[in-house]
């Protein structure tokens, strides 16, 4: 085991095994899970990928990539990977069922010194907290995507999250060469209300035949100095997952600023989904 600790990902589409990435660059010893072998295999192929691009860009070097892949092992058995963690990242899709359901399989089988956080982007950690013994040591930590070159990292406490347990996230996050944030569980924290709010707007506008996305994406990367573009943006998130957070933001929170439009629901029903599915706003 490295100096670092060992961490558990469960769940490697693309945002885990970003995780899992960043987790293996800043040392850890890094067990990935997910429902099959198959996805399991999957998703070790595109880490592999994902730092072979990251040789070949510059921003690794050949040792660098070898470190990572040596850090980071299969876990078919998720009862056996958590027996000596010292952190477990959630990154399933944003189901609160299902995550409910894996805290409490995890809150079994994880020592109790173990920290405890889901990758969520909108839903209450408050609500998965409950679906285990000890709360305390369960927490947000929302990364973004592309983890490996984002910033930013926002840790969200539950009103039963431990100060101890903030304070270790917060190292963490440091760790690993993000910017951490803290913020209070409420719907959508602080990243994804606001971007999700621009987002929506600029379906809307689309919709509105306004501008094409690839004029709003430009006036947003020209004029306000964002990265990427709010529809470019959505599609590299997903077009599904952009949809569900909508969803569940119109409920919790009763703004009309986050009903789905039509557009949205359109895409969705059509498979247009973004990258994954190569067609979303624009063709990938």
């Amino acid at each position: 085991m490295s100096d670092a600790g060992r961490v558990v990902v469960i769940g490697v589409g693309t945002m885990g095994r970003g995780i899992a990435q960043v987790a293996a660059a800043a040392g850890y010893e890094v067990a990935i899970h997910d429902v099959s072998e198959e996805a399991l295999q999957q998703g070790l192929d595109a880490l592999r990928a994902s730092v072979d691009r990251g040789v070949a860009k510059g921003k690794l070097t050949p040792e660098q990539r070898g470190a990572i892949l040596r850090r980071v092992s299969v876990a078919p058995a998720l009862a056996r990977a958590l027996e000596q963690v010292e952190l477990v990242i959630e990154a399933v899709p944003e189901s609160i069922e299902l995550k409910r359901q894996i805290f409490a399989q995890v809150d079994g089988a994880a020592p109790p010194s173990a920290l405890l956080a889901s990758n969520t982007s909108s839903l209450s950690i408050g609500r998965i907290a409950e679906a285990t013994k000890n709360p305390q040591r369960v927490i947000g930590m929302h990364f973004f995507n592309p983890v490996p070159l984002m910033p930013l990292l926002e840790i969200v406490r539950s009103d039963a999250s431990a100060d101890e347990s903030i304070e270790r996230a917060l190292a963490i996050a440091r760790a690993m060469g993000k910017e951490p944030i803290v913020v209070r569980d409420s719907p959508g924290f602080a990243t994804s209300r606001l971007g999700l709010v621009l987002g929506l707007e600029a379906m809307r506008m689309v919709e509105q035949q306004v501008a094409s996305p690839e004029d709003i994406d430009k006036a947003m990367t020209l004029g306000y100095r964002h990265p990427m573009g709010p529809l470019r943006l959505t599609d590299l998130v997903g077009l599904d997952v952009r949809q569900a957070i909508a969803e569940h933001l119109h409920r919790e929170l009763g703004s009309e600023s986050f009903r789905p439009p039509e557009i949205l629901r359109r895409l969705v029903a059509e498979g247009r989904l973004g990258k994954k599915t190569g067609r979303g706003f624009y063709d990938w």
